[in-house]
């Protein structure tokens, strides 16, 4: 408030230049209040000042310079719509006089979202003679930030579309600040950190009921015996805790640490180490949907700007690999923060103060194409972002419901935990998931195991994760896409399924138990996206998913032998049928020799339509019949 306080002064010393207001003919205890009220405002009083604005103005109502620092005071406080309208009496006693307020006029507009009418106050004061280098410089950045606000509303219709945010209620939010929510993918725990006493800051959680959330309550586990923590992420499934911390085995300020799911709750913090941790600060953690990938800022040495995003890819060892930058097309040279990655591990949301916006630091989300680059980062427009500095971003899995901090009006206290809907343009895909168990077909033993799920329409995996000890899995499925989902473990036959989600929006979760077969004589298995063209033989690109799957396994057991069998359905010519079939198997066992799988290791049969496994009178029938196999002659 002193440095406001400061800019009033420069402009009432600018403003005294100019013509029709007198401050001199102001009634004199109007003028005593007044410099009580400024009194107050040096001293940061500020609700001790406004009242006695309000009575200066009550006093003589064409004390402009009263108008004035009452509307400069509620702008500071984000009342934007009592500043305007202070702003605008004022306007109306003397625009002359006013002019020189258009700075902070503009500015106020803007909080209001009015960038049209703001970018023709800034234009004006501008035009304004003699203004100081610090003003002319303050004011084109303000122009710069109108002028993108009024583009965007262009490129972007508004289309009906209401940013409504919801208080999280008092279940969730306190007289404390809550702040930088996490979700789970099914959406039912909310952790999220909350303001504490001193440094002390504490991570709660709360659970999605059919009427809203749980009351919230201290993690379970001794995490919060810790007290200088900040920035969680949970993972999607619920069993992982990733934060910042400022410990005293730390690399650096703050370090990023990581907590597991017990029975007795979350275990002992452990540092993820030197290859994700530095000297520097290391925040905002945001673990992707397969656990694989750790999205982080830091402000370590080597960047672009003040902070910067990076990412570290676990690997199969479990030990994640030296972080990397994310480069030019995320990173500036301003601050970019607060990172998280969505459930379709395609959209990432973050903070930057560099990239082009409406003033301090807004949010964006970029998204990864078919080569896994990640694209120019898009503002999410007003009025998600505002003059303000907006923090982190959390979103549903469902790509609808979208969760932030916020000090708003109906605040409990600091900062609350809002909701709201996103706009559909802004949306990333809708995510569902698949989990189950993987076990021995024999022993119904538990199998870790990998678990891949391929995009088809690249055939470049989307996710990898591992069944854990007991062989469970849970894998993140977004909607939009047609998907292969393959399960791979040495000694065992191959395992794939085909989710096709791309023509209809999936409605429900898949719970899918998965039985591995040992690899034995006479076992098999029938390819689930092994494709030709039409009345053909030739092999479609999606089917090299599944199939170099199987030169995978070939390699991993160069003794083992295998048959490829074809089959089709009964229409057509039973002699055309067969040679088709037998010209499909002869296609799959070419593609295997193509990989370095010797001749010797394969055969190959087409059976025509004499061994169908459905009725071939219904189309669904039919197309089960259509079908490559699999079977084991050797080992």
């Amino acid at each position: 408030m002193k440095l406001f306080t400061l800019v009033f002064a420069v402009l009432l010393s600018q403003a005294a230049l100019t013509q029709n207001y007198h401050p001199e003919n102001i009634n004199p205890r109007a003028v005593r209040i007044y410099n009580q009220a400024i009194e107050k405002l040096g001293n940061d009083e500020v609700n001790e000042a406004i009242p006695l604005l309000e009575k200066a103005i009550q006093t003589d109502k064409n004390y402009i310079d009263a108008f004035l620092s009452l509307a400069g005071v509620y702008g500071q406080l984000k009342n934007y719509n009592k500043a305007v309208q202070l702003y605008e009496e004022a306007q109306a006693k003397d625009s002359a006089y006013f002019r020189v307020y258009k700075l902070p006029y503009s500015i106020n507009l803007a909080g209001l979202g009015r960038f049209t009418e703001a970018l023709a106050a800034i234009n004006d004061f501008l035009s304004i003679d003699g203004l100081s280098e610090r003003s002319i410089k303050s004011a084109n950045y303000r122009k710069h930030c109108y002028a993108f606000a009024v583009a965007y509303a262009a490129k972007h219709p508004n289309n009906g579309y209401v940013f409504t945010p919801v208080n999280l209620g008092d279940s969730v939010n306190t007289e404390k600040s809550e702040y930088y929510p996490s979700l789970t993918i099914d959406d039912s725990l909310l952790v999220f950190t909350r303001r504490g006493e001193g440094i002390t800051e504490n991570f709660i959680q709360s659970k999605l009921l059919k009427d809203g959330f749980s009351k919230a309550t201290l993690v379970d586990g001794d995490i919060n015996n810790y007290p200088s923590k900040g920035a969680i992420t949970v993972s999607a499934d619920g069993d992982w805790m990733i934060f910042a911390g400022n410990f005293e085995n730390g690399y650096g300020s703050f370090d990023l640490y990581i907590s597991y799911w017990t029975p007795q709750g979350w275990s002992e913090p452990q540092n993820l180490g030197e290859n994700i941790n530095s000297p520097s600060w290391d925040s905002s953690p945001s673990l992707s949907p397969d656990n694989r990938v750790l999205y982080f800022s830091s402000s370590r040495p080597g960047g672009y700007g003040g902070q910067d995003l990076y990412m570290s890819i676990r690997q199969p060892n479990g030990k994640w690999g030296k972080a990397v930058n994310m480069g030019p097309v995320i990173n500036t040279i301003g601050d970019e923060g607060a990172p998280y990655i969505h459930a379709d591990n395609q959209t990432l949301y973050f903070t930057s103060s560099g990239l082009p916006g409406y003033g301090g630091t807004d949010l964006y989300l970029s998204k990864k194409d078919s080569l896994g680059n990640w694209g120019i980062p898009e503002n999410l427009g007003y009025p998600v972002n505002t003059i303000e500095n907006e923090g982190s971003l959390a979103v549903s899995a469902n790509g609808l419901t979208a969760y932030f901090a916020s000090d708003r009006s109906d605040s409990r206290g600091g900062l609350d935990l809002y909701k709201f809907d996103l706009r559909e343009d802004i949306r990333p895909h809708k995510t569902l998931y698949v989990k189950g168990r993987v076990y021995d077909s024999k022993t119904n033993k538990g199998l870790p195991c990998a678990i891949e799920l391929v995009d088809n329409s690249n055939r470049q995996p989307l996710m990898r994760i591992s069944a854990d000890e007991l062989g469970k899995y849970f894998v993140p499925l977004p909607s939009g896409k047609d998907y292969t989902f393959t399960v791979n473990r040495r000694g065992y036959l191959l395992y794939s399924d085909v989710y096709s989600l791309s023509s209809k929006q999936a409605d429900s979760t898949y719970q899918k138990d998965i039985a591995l077969q040992p690899l034995e004589v006479n076992a098999g298995f029938t390819f689930k996206n092994v494709q030709f063209a039409t009345n053909s033989s030739a092999l479609e690109p999606v089917s090299e998913i599944e199939l170099n799957k199987l030169v995978q396994i070939l390699t991993e057991n160069p003794t083992l032998t295998i048959q490829i069998n074809g089959h089709t359905d009964n229409t057509g010519i039973e002699a055309n049928n067969i040679t088709l079939s037998n010209e499909r198997a002869k296609s799959v066992a070419n593609y295997l020799v193509s990989k370095g799988i010797a001749k010797t290791r394969l055969a190959y049969k087409g059976f025509g339509a004499s061994k169908p496994v459905a009725d071939n009178n219904t189309p669904e029938g039919r197309a089960l019949n259509r079908r490559t196999e699999c079977i084991i002659t050797g080992l």
